[in-house]
């Protein structure tokens, strides 16, 4: 029977936790809105919690369940237009609070958002 070399578990194991570090680093704390639109109709407001230029959290009383895919909008503090998300899937679900993934947008829109994160940080 083949035993695991303990080395490459510790190394995976930094690996993932400098994954999550790096992750959390780029997030940017907020509370904005946020318009949900799905299939047949499906639509809902939520307020985004964080933001990351791939994705974000959010807290709605609208349910809304893993797997599904909405187009957004994302009215962040002194931005004049919405951010328009044209994919975006949900990853978890946690009560009231969901996870974005940004699976579909255009180059400028994610510029946008990472300008925002950026000037927050200095």
């Amino acid at each position: 029977m083949a035993t695991q070399d303990p080395r490459s578990s510790r190394a995976s194991s930094s690996d993932h936790e400098a994954a999550m570090a790096e992750r959390r680093g780029r997030r940017l704390s907020l509370s904005c809105r946020l318009f949900f639109f799905g299939e047949d109709d499906f639509e809902g407001e939520a307020t985004i919690l964080d933001l990351s230029t791939n994705g974000c959290q959010a807290t709605s009383l609208t349910e809304v369940q893993v797997g599904m895919v909405f187009r957004l909008s994302l009215f962040l503090h002194d931005q004049k237009w919405p951010v328009r998300i044209d994919g975006a899937m949900v990853r978890w679900v946690k009560g009231t609070n969901f996870g974005l993934e940004f699976t579909e947008m255009m180059p400028a829109q994610r510029e946008r958002i990472r300008g925002i994160i950026m000037k927050s940080k200095l």
